[in-house]
C-alpha cells in the first residue's frame, strides 16, 4: 500500500454518477432545437471538458451559431433536473471516511455552483477544504496551476499526491503536475481510453482506493 498525504478528486464519473441527467438535459436542449435525439454513449463521450464544450459538441454544426441559446436551455433544465438520477458512486461515502484525516479537494470542470449544489445535496462537502470548479480560475485541467499551489499550502509532496478521476484529463492534470494518478474505470470515462493512458494506478471502484492507498 502507498502513503497518500493529498488528494485531489474529480466530480463527475468519480465521486457521483452525473450521467444520465447530463445526457437528459443535453437532449431536452436538442428536442428545443428541433434536433434529434443523441445516444447515451454518444453524449458521454462529450462530457469532461466543461459545460461549454459539451454544448459545442452536442449541436449540429449548422446550429453552433445558436450556442448562447442551447446553453441557456440545457442549464436551465439542467439545474432543475440535478437530482433526478445522480446518486454518489456505490463506497464514495465510505471511502472519504476511511481517508477522513487526509487533506482533500475537488476540482473539476463542472461549473462550482453546480457542484456546490450537488456536494450540499449529498452531505459531503465536510470531506473537503476547497471545491475548484471549471469558473473558478481562469484556467482549467488539465493546467497543472490548479495543483500546485495546493502542495505548497498543504506541505505535500508529489509523491504523496493523488489525483482521482475517471477520465483523460485526470490523467493528464496528474501527469503535468507531476504527482500520482489513479484511473476510475467504472466512471463516465471510456475504460480502454484510460488504461492506455498508463495511469499510476487504477481501480473498478472508489472503495478499491481502501486496499491501495493509506
Amino acid at each position: 500500500m502507498k502513503r497518500i498525504d493529498f488528494m485531489v478528486f474529480d466530480f463527475d464519473g468519480t465521486l457521483v454518477n452525473t450521467g444520465h441527467d447530463i445526457v437528459n438535459a443535453v437532449n431536452h436542449m436538442r428536442q428545443e432545437l428541433n434536433e434529434p435525439l443523441l445516444d447515451k454513449d454518444t453524449v458521454m463521450r462529450y462530457i469532461g471538458d466543461g459545460v461549454n464544450k459539451l454544448i459545442e459538441r452536442s449541436l449540429d454544426k449548422g446550429r453552433i451559431t445558436e450556442f448562447d441559446r442551447a446553453k441557456k436551455i440545457f442549464l436551465s433544465y439542467y439545474e432543475t433536473h440535478l437530482f433526478d438520477t445522480t446518486t454518489l458512486y456505490p463506497g464514495a461515502r465510505e471511502t472519504l471516511d476511511y481517508f477522513d484525516n487526509t487533506r482533500k479537494v475537488i476540482i473539476t470542470n463542472k461549473n462550482e455552483y453546480l457542484t456546490l449544489k450537488i456536494v450540499k445535496h449529498f452531505g459531503i462537502e465536510h470531506y473537503f477544504e476547497e471545491i475548484l470548479g471549471i469558473d473558478s480560475k481562469s484556467y482549467a485541467k488539465p493546467d497543472e496551476r490548479l495543483l500546485l499551489p495546493y502542495l505548497d499550502r498543504f506541505s505535500a509532496g508529489k509523491r504523496s499526491t493523488l489525483v482521482i478521476g475517471d477520465g483523460v484529463n485526470d490523467i493528464l492534470f496528474a501527469r503535468n503536475a507531476r504527482v500520482l494518478s489513479c484511473a476510475l474505470l467504472n466512471g463516465l470515462g471510456d475504460r480502454d481510453e484510460l488504461i492506455a493512458m498508463n495511469p499510476d494506478f487504477y481501480c473498478e471502484e472508489m472503495k478499491d482506493l481502501r486496499m491501495l492507498f493509506y
